[in-house]
C-alpha cells in the first residue's frame, strides 16, 4: 500500500496550515507506541453511554469521529473470571502502561507484563489468544461537536488496534502510522471508524475523512488537554477521589507454601517397671537338675 496521502474522502491533499508541523504525543503513542461517557460498540452498534446508561445508539456500520487524546501507551487487563453475559466485573491484574501490573491491582499475576504466565499464547480459557487483554483508550468527539461538544471515551481491543488493513480500512496503529508518515497529527482530521462486517467480533477499522478547520484544530487542542480527556484516557478501577496523587512502587507479593502440617508428637509410654525377681539360691537349681 503506498503511503502517499490520498486518505481522504473527497480526495483532498493536506492544507498548508499542518505542513512541517511537530507531531504531538497523540499520535506518536497511536504510531507505535474513566470517564463517565463513553461510546461502546457493544453488539457492533455504537451506543452512547453516559453515567452507564445509554441514552442513544447509532445502527450504521460507521460514524465519523474526531481524536483528542490517546493514553501513551496500551493497556492491559486480566479478568480471572470467564466471562458472562450482563456480569459487569473488574480485572483481578491490569496495567497502564503494559509493562507492570498497577499497584491498585487485586491480585498482581506477575512482576512483569513481559514474563507474566497470563500473556503466553494459549493462556486464554476460550480460543488459543492471551488471557490477558490488549487495550487502548482514546478521547473522542463526534465530527459536528468539535468546538462546544462533549468528550467521549473509547475503549479498543487488539483486534482493533494491531495488523493491516487495505484500501483505507486500517487497524489503529496503522492508521496513525500513516498520518504520521504524511506529517499528519490524528488530531489534525476528522476520522471515520467503522465496523470490520468480516470480524465475528467488534473490530474497527480507519480512515481520514476531511482535515479540520482552524477553528475545530484549536478547539480540539483544547479538548485534548483537558482533565476530562486526561480522566478518559486513563483506566482506573477505583473512583477518582480515591486515586492517590503519589506514585507508589508496585512489590509483587509471592504467596508464600503452605506450611507443612506437623506430624503429630506421640508421648512416649512410660512402662512401670516390675520389681527384679530375687536370684534363685544354688540349692534350688541343683534340686532342680536332680529332678
Amino acid at each position: 500500500m503506498s503511503n502517499e496521502l490520498s486518505i481522504f474522502k473527497n480526495g483532498g491533499a493536506v492544507p498548508a496550515h499542518f505542513r512541517n508541523t511537530e507531531l504531538s504525543a497523540t499520535t506518536k503513542a497511536l504510531m507505535g507506541g474513566t470517564s463517565s461517557r463513553r461510546i461502546s460498540i457493544k453488539g457492533n452498534i455504537f451506543r452512547m453511554v453516559v453515567g452507564g446508561q445509554e441514552i442513544a445508539k447509532n445502527e450504521d456500520r460507521a460514524m465519523n469521529i474526531i481524536i483528542a487524546a490517546a493514553a501513551p501507551k496500551t493497556s492491559r487487563q486480566y479478568y480471572s473470571a470467564t466471562y458472562q453475559e450482563g456480569v459487569v466485573t473488574a480485572p483481578v491484574c491490569w496495567s497502564n502502561d503494559g509493562e507492570r501490573p498497577d499497584r491498585s491491582s487485586e491480585a498482581p499475576q506477575s512482576v512483569s507484563c513481559a514474563t507474566c504466565p497470563q500473556n503466553i499464547q494459549g493462556s486464554a480459557k476460550q480460543g488459543n489468544g492471551r488471557a490477558c487483554r490488549y487495550t487502548h483508550r482514546l478521547a473522542v468527539l463526534l465530527e459536528n461537536d468539535a468546538v462546544s461538544g462533549e468528550l467521549y471515551e473509547l475503549s479498543l481491543a487488539a483486534t482493533s488496534l494491531f495488523g493491516k488493513g487495505e484500501n483505507n480500512k486500517m487497524p489503529l496503529f496503522q492508521y496513525a502510522k500513516l498520518l504520521g508518515a504524511n506529517g499528519l497529527n490524528i488530531t489534525d482530521v476528522v476520522t471515520e471508524m467503522r465496523f470490520d462486517t468480516d470480524s465475528a467480533t467488534p473490530k474497527m477499522v480507519f480512515r481520514a475523512v476531511r482535515a479540520l478547520d482552524i477553528p475545530e484544530l484549536e478547539a480540539i487542542k483544547k479538548h485534548g488537554e483537558s482533565p476530562e480527556a486526561k480522566l478518559a484516557v486513563t483506566m482506573s478501577f477505583q473512583p477518582p477521589a480515591a486515586r492517590s496523587s503519589e506514585p507508589e512502587e508496585l512489590t509483587f507479593v509471592q504467596k508464600p507454601a503452605p506450611a507443612p502440617t506437623p506430624e503429630a508428637t506421640v508421648e512416649p509410654t512410660v512402662r512401670e517397671k516390675k520389681p527384679a525377681a530375687a536370684p534363685a539360691s544354688m540349692e534350688s537349681v541343683l534340686a532342680e537338675w536332680a529332678d
